[in-house]
């Protein structure tokens, strides 16, 4: 993801793939700061599909703690 400041607005969603096809579901339309905190209150098997999408990139949750 490319370098963003902690207000700045996201999208986090989940996405499930266990559906036909593969469905997103909008979990907070809001500050990145405040979809971490969401995300993190998540249980860990929904972090797996939980992605973070700025104005100009997509990341999956868990792959910003990876490296």
């Amino acid at each position: 993801m490319r370098t963003t400041q902690e207000g700045a607005t996201v999208r986090l969603y989940h996405l499930d793939d266990a559906s036909e096809g593969g469905a997103a579901t909008t979990l907070l339309y809001g500050p990145l700061a405040q979809a971490m905190a969401l995300a993190a209150a998540q249980p860990e098997e929904l972090q797996a599909a939980l992605y973070i999408a700025t104005d100009n990139d997509v990341v999956a949750y868990l792959d910003l703690f990876e490296g």
